[in-house]
This record gives C-alpha cells, sequence and structure tokens, in this order.
C-alpha cells in the first residue's frame, strides 16, 4: 500500500477553504447588489410619489385653526370633496375625477395633518367644520353639495349637521362613521402608539409593504378582498394599484393618519339631525363594514337615499361608472326636487 504524501491532509483543505471564500464573497455581493437595486427602486418610487404630491395647484388659505390646503378641478356646481384616511387633496381629486369630467367644481381640502394642512393645537370635529366654513367664505361660496369618503365622511357629517345652511345636500360615500350602540374602540398603549407613530413616518416602511405585499395591504388597508380586484377589468386594477400608490408619500399625511386610527371613539353624530338632502353609498362586503354606517345614518335622516351595492369592497371594485352616475343624478335631482 503506497503512503499519502507528507502534506496531503493540507492540499485537500485549501480548496475547500477557497471555495467557501469564494461563496462568501458571492453572497456578500448578491446581497449588495439587491439592496442597491431595492434602495434604487425606493429612491425611483418614492421620487416620483413626491413628484406627483407635488404636481397639484394647491392654494393655502388661513383659517380659525390655523393654514388649510386645498385643490379644485373641473367647473360647474361645488362640491367640497372630503377625503378619508391617508389621503389629502391628491386623494380627494383622484376620487372626484369623474365628476370633475362631467360638469362639477370639486374643492378638495387636506384634513387636518394632511398634505400642507398643518395639525393644529385644537383638531377636534367642531374646529374641522369650522375650517371648512372658513374655506367656503374665501371662495365666496354660499353652499355646496358636501362629498365625504370613508373616514372623511364624519366631518362631512357634521358640517351638515351644524351647517345646514351652508350644505346643498350630503353624500356619504363608504362613510367610516360611528354605528349607534357600537362598543368604543380601545386605546392605544403609549408603545403601541409610539410603534405606529414612527411606522407612518417612514416611507420606505409602507413602500416595503406594498411592494411586497400588496394583497395583504389591500385587504387590510383598502379593506377589500383582493380576490375581487384580480377578478376585475384592467383598468379597475390599475385603479386600485392607483390607490395603494397615491398613500405615498406617508410622511406628510402621518398626523391626520394617527388622528384617524383613534377611530370614531368618542364621537357622537346625531343622524336625524341630517336635515340636508342625503346619499349614502357602501357596498356589503365592505370590509370595514361601512354599510352599516351608511344603512344608521339613511334610517335617521329626513331626507335620504341608501344605496348598497352586493359586491365591491371599500373601494367599490368594478361598481365606478354606477357610484358616479348614482351620484350624478343625484345632485342633478335637487334642483327639480326644490
Amino acid at each position: 500500500m503506497v503512503p499519502a504524501p507528507v502534506g496531503y491532509p493540507c492540499s485537500r483543505k485549501v480548496p475547500i477553504m477557497r471555495i467557501w471564500h469564494a461563496a462568501l464573497v458571492l453572497v456578500t455581493l448578491v446581497v449588495i447588489v439587491a439592496a442597491v437595486a431595492v434602495v434604487m427602486a425606493y429612491r425611483s418610487d418614492i421620487g416620483a410619489a413626491r413628484a406627483r404630491l407635488a404636481a397639484y395647484d394647491v392654494t393655502r388659505i388661513e383659517t380659525r385653526s390655523g393654514p388649510l390646503a386645498y385643490a379644485e378641478a373641473g367647473t360647474g356646481p361645488a362640491v367640497l370633496m372630503i377625503h378619508g384616511s391617508g389621503g389629502g387633496y391628491d386623494q380627494g381629486l383622484a376620487m372626484t375625477r369623474p365628476l370633475a369630467e362631467r360638469g362639477y367644481r370639486v374643492i378638495a381640502p387636506s384634513r387636518f395633518g394632511y398634505p400642507a394642512t398643518p395639525y393644529p393645537q385644537d383638531p377636534s370635529l367642531q374646529a374641522q367644520t369650522d375650517a371648512y366654513v372658513d374655506l367656503l367664505d374665501a371662495l365666496g361660496l354660499e353652499d355646496v353639495v358636501v362629498m365625504g369618503g370613508s373616514a372623511g365622511a364624519i366631518s362631512a357629517v357634521a358640517f351638515a349637521i351644524d351647517h345646514p345652511e351652508r350644505t346643498r345636500a350630503l353624500v356619504a360615500v363608504v362613510p367610516a362613521i360611528p354605528i349607534p350602540g357600537q362598543a368604543p374602540v380601545e386605546p392605544w398603549s403609549p408603545l403601541q402608539e409610539k410603534l405606529v407613530r414612527a411606522a407612518l413616518r417612514s416611507d420606505f416602511l409602507f413602500w416595503a409593504a406594498i411592494t411586497l405585499f400588496p394583497d395583504q395591504v389591500t385587504e387590510a388597508v383598502l379593506a377589500t378582498e383582493p380576490a375581487l380586484v384580480a377578478a376585475a377589468s384592467e383598468g379597475e386594477q390599475a385603479r386600485v394599484a392607483a390607490i395603494l400608490d397615491a398613500i405615498l408619500p406617508v410622511s406628510p399625511r402621518a398626523e391626520g393618519l394617527l388622528h384617524d386610527t383613534a377611530g370614531v371613539s368618542g364621537i357622537s353624530l346625531d343622524y336625524a339631525a341630517v336635515t340636508v338632502p342625503t346619499l349614502a353609498i357602501s357596498a356589503e362586503d365592505d370590509l370595514y363594514r361601512t354599510d352599516e354606517g351608511a344603512r344608521a345614518l339613511a334610517e335617521a335622516a329626513s331626507d335620504a337615499e341608501l344605496i348598497v351595492f352586493a359586491d365591491g369592497g371599500h373601494v367599490w371594485v368594478g361598481r365606478n361608472a354606477d357610484l358616479f352616475d348614482a351620484i350624478d343624478a343625484f345632485i342633478g335631482g335637487l334642483d327639480e326636487a326644490r
């Protein structure tokens, strides 16, 4: 039997060590390249989002609560569009584009804590509706159709109750409003509030969420079943994707979102005090259960119509044309009813 050459075990270790070293270098390079790609994609997307937000022609007026930003589109009968959570003047105009195209003047303010509207010392519902009055005064408008979407319906309904003389009509779309008899939302612990505050101020975290987990974000944030979106037309899929994308940048919306995440706890609205013509619209499968709020409002208000679609979710997938046909017909019929 021939003996092994002197140093043979070491000669086997050298190539193995080289292989491990090369593999480590390769993995490191892959991680670096992936990280660079992620950073570049994020910078590109967030840059586009910031440019999109900045592209609007925004005006700021002084109200009794401080500056209030708004943007406008279209000409014709005035509609004051109050946006939902994660929105701003941009969401308000994007949501109501069909109205502007049909001959309405859409005025879309940013609520307290949303883009270009600072979060005031007094962010109460009364202060917010007073700011809307100041906006109408600044624009020289005697009255408007007030339209509130999702969480924006809270202050829209409150405005109609407190200022019926300035409210031509009320339109509540998927209204995230208090339900009579509903248990109050449990307040956050200081730690929970701190974590949520940090998350909402991070554009990167939200970008990563909608990039990596769009279906989960669609269900959790847009309260709409992903399968419903997947089965919709390409146009509707693009509309839903645009709604998600438009939440970016999220950091300028952080204070408003934090205010909204407190939910409707502590807020009480007397729907029977709504005396103006009212249209409430929702969908049976809205995961936020806004159909319950729409029904409560329509049943209590003195002059209300109710439309509840069988499906569509919180962003009324596949129902966009039906929704704006109904709103257009409702507003168009106001003069006939007088």
